[in-house]
């Protein structure tokens, strides 16, 4: 009579598909930014003119949307691949790149904390020049308007900024009617009025600056993000420890899976 013996090692089925259920999270939602980016660039007819991307001088926001549509899609694709069909390799792409992102998001805080002025200044330069391109692109417009309206700010480091766009810039050369003014994210809002004034801002660098106060935010907004973040670093602190625990955890799941796979693996070669 023979006797065979068998190997008690097996991979976990809970691991298995509680990293399945962590990555279909990541892959619908890489879906979804992509699904969004690319509508965006249609309507902005840029998939039939791609130059009209790198024709841009400031940031597209859609291709944020589509870069981190593309990464969640990449990962939850390998995750959720690599979890039913236990392939290893594609669990040390995907555990590999989440420790790469966490260490990189991780270096960026500390570089972020020491070199404050360098932050500062590459934050005004990036700002300023988004100024130059905001009326070439629709959604980067309304990403500025929407930054001026919520933290009562104007330009970069004040409403002057304005100058570096052609249609606001108070040369003598400009034929723009709004020529010297501000866009009307920068003014006050009056709580009678109901429909927005999109005209409030014309010519409002004309007059004195003691003249503003009343009507435009005279603050930039770089002081103003600087403000707004001492009076939220532990709204800002929790978001990002919460995503560390979770990038932190999905590489637990991952390791412990890829470990389950090469002990089963060491336990049918014997």
């Amino acid at each position: 009579m023979h006797y065979y013996r068998y190997s008690n090692a097996e991979v976990s089925c809970w691991y298995k598909y509680l990293l399945f259920s962590y990555n279909i999270v990541f892959w619908l939602a890489g879906v979804a930014f992509l699904a969004a980016g690319l509508w965006a660039w249609s309507e902005k007819g840029v998939l039939s003119d791609l130059t009209k991307v790198t024709g841009l001088h400031g940031l597209d926001p859609v291709v944020l949307v589509l870069v981190v549509g593309i990464v969640m899609f990449t990962l939850g694709f390998a995750g959720c691949v690599g979890a039913l069909r236990e392939n290893i390799c594609l669990l040390k792409f995907f555990c590999g790149a989440i420790m790469f992102i966490f260490l990189l998001e991780l270096a960026v805080a500390v570089l972020a904390f020491l070199f404050q002025d360098w932050v500062r200044d590459r934050v005004k330069e990036l700002f300023e020049n988004n100024i130059k391109s905001y009326r070439d692109d629709i959604d980067l417009q309304n990403l500025i308007d929407s930054l001026q309206k919520i933290n009562h700010c104007c330009g970069a480091q004040g409403p002057d900024d304005w100058d570096f766009n052609i249609y606001f810039n108070c040369s003598s050369e400009s034929k723009s009617r709004e020529k010297c003014g501000v866009p009307f994210s920068c003014c006050i809002p009056d709580p009678a009025q109901k429909v927005v004034n999109t005209q409030c801002g014309y010519d409002i660098r004309k007059k004195n600056k003691s003249q503003w106060d009343d009507q435009i935010f005279v603050k930039g907004c770089i002081l103003a993000l600087e403000a707004w973040l001492p009076r939220n670093i532990y709204i800002v602190a929790g978001v990002f420890i919460a995503i560390s625990l979770l990038q932190i955890f999905g590489i637990f799941l991952a390791r412990t899976l890829i470990s389950d796979i090469e002990a089963v693996k060491a336990g049918n070669a014997f």
